[in-house]
């Protein structure tokens, strides 16, 4: 584990990852885990949760927090700390319903807009044609909340995604992880748009290159006040460095 602007981010690379959670989902179905909440974490969430106690503490409590931006990477580096790759949430979704479909572990898509988590659904299906994925619903549920909850219990997912953007999703299922009875619980923030083919990823030139946040700003210019949080955060962790080698 290392820790970035006093956030703590763990040094997993996929495959560790894949592993720590298939840990989890076998200590929940033994009775020993309460359920494990996992945080993908770049450097817009870094430099959110450094105003953000509640969100801070989520992190802290995490079961794995996986660095998540080419960000994340470079403010490692820059502490002599190496991170082997990104843990995206989008990839990890992936990689975990392709496990999911060898072991048949049981999947739930929660969240974005009317009809999106159905299109996703569809397309892990044809990806994976052995996953189990047990039910879905949209982001749009405040005013049954508890029926949702209630739902999701019922179907006895092993994972839960959630796509409610940070940093809903992550309080969301920190403030419900006992009552939603899943192994593991994941906020992916807009990959079911991405699966269901709605927004289009960047080229994989582009994501080797760590030039993915560029992709997505030229793509929705909309994101542009959002996007002023990595100026911010990599002008932070060079001051933090100055700081700590001047001590």
């Amino acid at each position: 584990m290392i820790r970035i602007l006093g956030l703590r981010v763990d040094q997993v690379n996929m495959e560790q990852a894949l592993a720590r959670l298939s840990e989890a989902i076998a200590a929940f179905r033994a009775g020993k885990s309460r359920g494990a909440q996992v945080v993908t974490i770049n450097p817009e969430g870094i430099w959110l949760a450094r105003g953000d106690e509640q969100l801070r503490r989520i992190i802290e409590e995490a079961y794995l927090v996986t660095p998540d931006g080419s960000g994340v990477l470079w403010a490692a580096a820059r502490q002599g700390k190496i991170l082997d790759e990104r843990v995206t949430g989008i990839d990890l979704l992936y990689r975990l319903c392709e496990r999911a479909a060898e072991e048949q572990w049981r999947v739930y898509l929660l969240g974005a807009k009317p009809g999106i988590a159905d299109e996703a659904a569809a397309r892990l299906r044809l990806a994976y044609p052995h996953l189990l994925i047990v039910g879905r619903e949209n982001g749009y549920f405040r005013d049954r909340e508890e029926q949702v909850i209630c739902e999701i219990a019922a179907s006895r997912p092993d994972i839960l995604f959630a796509a409610l953007g940070m940093p809903y999703q992550e309080k969301w299922l920190a403030a419900n992880i006992e009552k939603l009875g899943c192994a593991v619980m994941i906020g992916v923030g807009g990959s079911f748009d991405v699966i269901a083919g709605r927004v289009r990823r960047a080229p994989r030139l582009l994501q080797r290159l760590r030039l993915e946040w560029l992709w997505r700003l030229l793509h929705d210019p909309r994101r542009w006040r959002r996007f002023l949080a990595i100026p911010r955060f990599m002008a932070a962790v060079r001051r933090e460095i100055k700081n700590n080698n001047e001590k």
